[in-house]
């Protein structure tokens, strides 16, 4: 059996979108479950102003892929809505996927 993947996403949001990215966010987190994601959070850094951090698991790689790709896509009925509040666009959406290590 496969270990799920963690996956984080980090981006800044321009500070006059805020309002607007936190009702697209509602709405994307209630589709990522249709994408296999679980365990779902999401984060606004305390230190950094606008910095907002994403984390939930995916099953398979080929899952993170495609999300990443679909993430950062201007053609998603949902998920293109936060790619134009993002300081620096889709390009400055951060993904990365890690395996959890056993001790």
């Amino acid at each position: 059996m496969t270990k799920p993947l963690q996956i984080f996403m980090e981006y800044k949001v321009n500070k006059e979108y805020i309002n607007e990215y936190e009702q697209a966010m509602k709405e994307i987190i209630e589709v990522l479950p249709d994408y296999e994601a679980t365990n779902i959070s999401w984060y606004v850094a305390d230190d950094q102003p606008h910095l907002y951090v994403e984390m939930f698991e995916v099953p398979t790689t080929s899952h993170y892929q495609a999300l990443k790709k679909l993430r950062r896509s201007n053609e998603h009925a949902i998920f293109s809505k936060m790619v134009p509040l993002i300081e620096g666009g889709a390009e400055k959406i951060h993904c990365w996927a890690f395996v959890r290590k056993e001790s």
